[in-house]
């Protein structure tokens, strides 16, 4: 059970500092994905395609 927590845990961190690093790379052509619940559970579950929906959801949304 512990192990589960900290493996959870370490996705939650891994989630958030792609987020962070993407939003750093992409600052300059103006893409911005806000680093919230939502978004770090996507990432979190999803990995990179849930990271690269979001920036699809942006394109469709704006």
């Amino acid at each position: 059970m512990k192990k589960k927590i900290i493996n959870l845990c370490r996705k939650v961190v891994v989630a958030f500092l792609m987020l962070y690093g993407f939003n750093l790379l992409v600052n300059s052509i103006n893409i911005f994905i806000p680093i919230n619940y939502i978004t770090v559970g996507t990432v979190t579950f999803l990995g990179v395609p849930g990271l690269l929906s979001l920036v699809a959801m942006f394109f469709i949304i704006k």
